[in-house]
């Protein structure tokens, strides 16, 4: 038999190829044919079995033959009490997680009477101002069976905190509470842009949440190590990957720095990553993953507990890829994304709904998107076997190439002197633009193509329905926050916001005196206030 060079020059005739550029979403150039002259490494040091290190297979034994991954969808929207009535609804269509949206007074850290929330609050997520909206929002809920995702990150304390009293109020001990809170900070500096204070006051707060979910909360998730907005501001996979990975790196560095055993808080981290729409090349990011992960904490931090080593994940389909034009489409961009997600080995996935370029998801919509993950689970067969796609060369040179590649960028981070560095001078910042700008000029060049918008694009839209809020939502919220407010002890309130202040400058975990003060009605903005007096506010560098 020829070798697969022989093969190229003598019976392969490139004449014959269509007139594309041969090339992954992300703009890595694809073989014609992957033999295994491309795979590099032995099995065990490679691959080797799902559960075992270094996790490429997967990081359970059985995968989805012991369990299917949890299924959450994003849901959030008006008044506390509404997005209760969607989370009810899904958990009886089959749903078995939680999934939290919060509005953008929530994420910036304002209480829904404030100035800047105006117009804003309950639009595009739920409004949280006080424990009173937690309690509303998990109404008749088991907050000790039921597995909660919170989507917020520089306020993400003060959440958390309402969500443990609110636990503690019900009867359910924290001990008991499982759940993800997003709280990746670093990534807000190079992506998403919601933040509060400076980088090095905000790393210090996510690692006070991951001392105290260490001790007080073992089953909770108390950062998720987010990719999806990396790639959602225009990072090619491989950015995704790398400034991900070196994001966890970061929190795990600091959390060692402050006399942390590596083992007693690594297994509680989890990951997030975007599932765009190049099939192969994100089954192979995910596998990528979790094989760098395992590495970096073996080697450099020298954990022990194989579950230390393990990146646990959670995914959502790519909002970026969702048109506005020919909205339908979006179902099937959606099922491809969340095939590659299943076939890549996540442990939890979010769907988006066909309309979400549009407004917020109507309850039909949802619905098509949750049955979309289960029509996979329950018809296609894929979850028969454990990584049906491991040993595809095509799939293992990929995967090879991409940690090959990201390895290079977290050696750059290194040698800036690690991501708070590097987002300090713009570094990851300026990379993302230039493969967002990129990508941009490929889709105005027709060297890539989205179907419906620059390639078989119809002159008239299909109408379809949307999700409308109710505008007397907003007064109705403020009205009651108002009268929240009016009714506290505000003795006791200064007084627990005080101790916020102090902990700031002491340097104590921030998270009980935190919790003390939501028992005492502390808002979320209030909370928030105190980090703007005692750490400052940040800017970006590349707006002032």
């Amino acid at each position: 038999m020829s070798t697969k060079q022989e093969w190229l020059a003598k019976v392969y005739n490139r004449g014959k190829e269509r007139p594309v550029r041969f090339s992954t979403l992300s703009d890595m150039e694809v073989e014609p044919l992957y033999t295994p002259e491309d795979v590099k490494g032995d099995y065990a040091s490679a691959l080797g079995h799902p559960g075992e290190y270094p996790y490429t297979r997967g990081v359970y034994e059985s995968m989805y033959r012991g369990r299917l991954w949890t299924m959450r969808q994003f849901a959030g929207f008006g008044l506390a009490e509404d997005t209760n009535e969607r989370f009810r609804f899904l958990l009886a269509q089959g749903q078995d997680g939680l999934s939290t949206a919060f509005d953008m007074p929530t994420l910036m850290g304002y209480d829904a009477d404030h100035e800047r929330s105006m117009g804003e609050v309950g639009r595009e997520g739920v409004n949280v101002t006080s424990i009173h909206d937690v309690g509303r929002l998990f109404d008749q809920i088991p907050m000790g069976k039921v597995s909660t995702s919170m989507t917020v990150n520089c306020s993400a304390s003060a959440l958390l905190a309402m969500y443990l009293v609110q636990a503690e109020r019900t009867g359910v001990p924290w001990e008991q509470v499982s759940g993800t809170i997003q709280n990746d900070m670093l990534k807000e500096f190079t992506a998403q842009k919601e933040w509060i204070c400076p980088p090095a006051p905000s790393l210090r707060i996510v690692t006070d949440m991951v001392e105290f979910c260490a001790k007080k909360a073992p089953r909770f998730h108390p950062v998720s190590i987010s990719g999806y907005h990396i790639r959602e501001a225009g990072s090619t996979a491989v950015q995704e990957l790398a400034f991900t990975i070196a994001d966890g790196l970061c929190y795990v560095q600091d959390a060692v720095s402050r006399g942390i055993d590596v083992d007693d808080f690594a297994p509680r981290l989890s990951f997030f990553w975007d599932l765009h729409s190049d099939f192969l090349e994100e089954i192979a990011k995910l596998r990528a993953g979790r094989r760098m992960w395992a590495r970096y904490l073996k080697e450099r931090f020298g954990a022990k507990n194989p579950r230390s080593m393990m990146l646990r994940t959670h995914a959502q389909t790519a909002g970026v890829s969702l048109t506005a034009q020919q909205p339908m489409n979006n179902i099937v961009r959606v099922a491809i994304q969340a095939l590659a997600g299943v076939l890549g080995g996540v442990q939890s996935l979010h769907t988006n709904s066909m309309d979400e370029t549009l407004a917020l998801p109507t309850e039909q919509s949802v619905m098509v998107a949750l049955r979309t993950q289960q029509i996979i689970a329950e018809e296609t067969g894929v979850t028969n076997t454990i990584d049906p796609l491991g040993g595809s060369y095509a799939i293992e040179a990929l995967t090879d190439r991409m940690e090959r590649e990201a390895t290079e960028y977290i050696n750059k981070i290194d040698e800036l002197g690690g991501m708070l560095k590097a987002i300090e001078v713009g570094y990851p910042q300026r990379e993302i633009a230039e493969a967002a700008f990129l990508y941009q000029r490929q889709l105005e060049q027709g060297v890539k193509t989205v179907v419906g918008v620059n390639k078989y694009s119809i002159p008239e839209e299909i109408p379809i329905e949307v999700l409308k809020i109710d505008p007397a939502m907003e007064e109705r919220q403020i009205q009651r926050v108002r009268k929240m407010k009016r009714e506290r002890n505000s003795t006791a309130l200064k007084e627990a916001l005080k101790r916020v202040a102090e902990a700031c400058r002491s340097g104590e975990n921030l998270m009980e005196p935190i919790c003390e003060a939501v028992r005492r009605d502390a808002t979320v903005g209030e909370i928030s206030d105190i980090y703007r007096a005692e750490f400052g506010v940040y800017k970006d560098p590349g707006w002032i």
